[in-house]
């Protein structure tokens, strides 16, 4: 296997320092060309001195002087804001880029990547959200490969090798249904940003664990799956799956479904994306069947959990309706973590933006840049004003 050089974006995040993991215990395989980080400065100068990068890129300019001071001797080259960050992937020294990034921020670098030819190690779900017809189109134009990171989409990846002549009739994503699984309204009107946090099965950062309490989570990873796979919204079922180990099934024509299966351990998604097309060893935990006697299933409630619903329409939708919905989240999450609004209220403000942001039917790029800017506004009035 020749080895791969590695720019991870978001190496201080929960899947960045998890795949730094994988990196590290296949030295032969992989090796880090750049990481980024935006705030968290202390550590990515750690992981630079462990892994010698290329290049490190500050996304907080404001930082640049300390991380300057401590790797610039090493010969590490540093730089700092958003255009070095979306600038470096295009670097001939990159093999994979792995996109780690939270939310929006996502979508130039991957965009800069793609047109630089590089394979994609997809774990920022957002940029197929917002612009998933203009990313799709740009992998197609590059031949680029994207390699999908999150556990449900790998599992359909995974259970997809080898059946590339038989057509899908549908795929089924799982849910662990988030630490409020059978709770009502009345109740989540008022619980805690404590309480949503704890999520059951996955340790993940505070925004997508939020998004899983809300099942945002779920609804971006249907659109998501809509453009990975080209599929219709029809052929993307979601169950709630508590336990986690069935990580995603698809079904064919002739009514079998293959499931894919294993501890919930982000490790090993994201060590099949950067390893593919070949399965690599892993000292992972392994499942016990015996340990899980009984998996359940059972359907989401989307008229409690509204955000399902709001990404189903959104689809449905087109345009630049999923790119509103996205950024009207991330402001509500925000607020949320912030203690601005309660937990119900994210869903409030997400179904305000998409009846008053404008639609476009066949957005561009810019018009992708214009919506978020908008709908972040739009979120930002409605919460001042306590909607």
């Amino acid at each position: 296997m020749t080895k791969k050089r590695i720019a991870l974006l978001g190496s201080t995040g929960s899947i960045g320092t998890q795949a730094l993991e994988v990196i590290a215990a296949h030295p032969d395989a992989f090796g880090v060309s750049v990481l980024t980080a935006q705030n968290n400065a202390k550590l990515l100068i750690a992981q630079a001195v462990r892994f010698h990068p290329d290049v490190v890129v500050i996304g907080n300019e404001k930082m640049f002087d300390p991380v300057h001071s401590a790797l610039s001797h090493r010969g590490i080259r540093v730089y700092a804001g958003d255009e070095a960050l979306a600038s470096v992937v295009e670097s001939d020294s990159i093999d994979v880029v792995l996109t780690a990034l939270v939310g929006y921020s996502g979508l130039l670098p991957t965009i800069r990547a793609i047109r630089a030819g590089k394979t994609i190690a997809l774990a920022n779900k957002e940029t197929l959200v917002v612009a998933g017809e203009l990313i799709t189109q740009l992998a197609k134009k590059h031949q680029v490969g994207i390699l999908p990171v999150d556990s449900e989409h790998s599992a359909i990846f995974q259970c997809l090798t080898g059946e590339e002549q038989n057509p899908i009739e549908k795929i089924i994503l799982t849910a662990s249904g988030g630490p409020f699984r059978g709770k009502d309204r009345a109740y989540l009107a008022t619980v805690t940003k404590a309480q949503a946090l704890k999520h059951p099965n996955w340790t993940m950062g505070a925004k997508i664990t939020i998004d899983s309490a809300t099942l945002m989570n779920k609804g971006l990873e249907v659109i998501e799956a809509k453009w990975l796979f080209d599929l219709t919204p029809e052929q993307i079922d979601v169950v709630v799956h508590p336990q986690s180990i069935i990580h995603s099934m698809v079904q064919f024509e002739d009514g079998s479904i293959k499931a894919q299966m294993g501890l919930p351990d982000m490790r090993l998604p994201i060590q099949y994306a950067l390893g593919y097309p070949q399965r690599m060893k892993a000292d992972f935990p392994r499942f016990d069947f015996t340990a899980y006697p009984t998996l359940t299933f059972e359907k989401p409630d989307s008229g409690t959990f509204r955000n399902l619903a709001l990404a189903y329409d959104g689809l449905a939708r087109g345009g630049n309706r999923p790119c509103v919905i996205n950024a009207a989240n991330e402001v509500a999450v925000a607020a949320f973590l912030n203690d601005e609004i309660g937990f119900l209220e994210i869903s409030d403000v997400i179904e305000h933006c998409t009846t008053r942001v404008a639609f476009v039917s066949t957005p561009q790029y810019d018009d992708y840049v214009a919506s978020d800017r908008e709908a972040r506004r739009v979120a930002a009035e409605l919460i001042h004003a306590n909607v």
